[in-house]
């Protein structure tokens, strides 16, 4: 069965505001180049952390039919390396999809609708197509993000996935857990509880897209500033 795409109507009727990551030039270049920079998991941890939510996804869900969809872009990758490791510990394949959240965010659609008419520009959010090729009724589907931050990106996930079905219940497993959150969600599986200020940057590496695993926090330039 060839994967649906259920957002592409959506995607359709808005637009873009600009890039979500704006590059920083000439004096705020020089000085988030200041920022304190700490690596809190290499790829050993990483490893670790993942076998462990396979296991306790497994022990959690005994007996039911369960399957995995990640969320793009990190997301997605840490998903299929459970995949892996769940299958190998059960000795047959798991479900596997994906799904991209971008035109779901209600911080991101809502200011697109009033801009339908106007050409999309250059610095458009990259949107990739989703893939969930089998049916989700009568199974448990564990979500997969890299990050759970404010609860906006799950509130999309969730959304987007109803969109290709109606899942017996829904599981959050999150690589790290920053807090501050802004709508009611906790994750079922976290690797991760990183306490963090607001202002500071949660990064995610991963083998696939950056040639390392790690996970790293960076202080803003004005924190760096002000212990100076």
């Amino acid at each position: 069965m060839s994967s649906r795409n259920p957002a592409s109507a959506r995607v359709a009727s808005l637009l873009a505001v600009g890039s979500f990551n704006a590059a920083l030039r000439g004096r705020e270049g020089a000085r988030i180049t200041r920022q304190l920079h700490k690596v809190v998991l290499d790829g050993d941890d990483i490893h670790r952390t993942l076998v462990r939510i396979a296991h306790e996804i497994l022990e959690k869900n005994a007996g039911r039919e369960i399957a995995l969809v990640g969320i793009h872009r990190r997301g997605a990758l840490l998903a299929r390396r459970l995949h892996r490791l769940i299958s190998d510990l059960l000795g047959t394949e798991l479900p596997l999809g994906d799904i991209d959240i971008s035109f779901y965010r209600d911080d991101v659609a809502a200011p697109l609708r009033t801009s339908a008419r106007r050409a999309v520009p250059a610095g458009a959010p990259l949107v990739h197509a989703s893939h969930i090729d089998f049916a989700l009724e009568g199974r448990t589907v564990v979500i997969v993000d890299d990050v759970l931050f404010t609860g906006r990106t799950s509130r999309a996930a969730i959304e987007a996935l109803f969109d290709y079905g109606r899942p017996d219940r829904v599981q959050l497993a999150a690589l790290i857990d920053r807090g501050h959150r802004e709508l009611p969600f906790r994750a079922d599986y976290v690797g991760k509880n990183l306490p963090t200020a607001r202002g500071e940057h949660v990064a995610v590496h991963v083998e696939e897209l950056d040639g390392e695993d790690a996970v790293s926090i960076s202080t803003p330039p004005d924190a760096v500033e002000a212990a100076a």
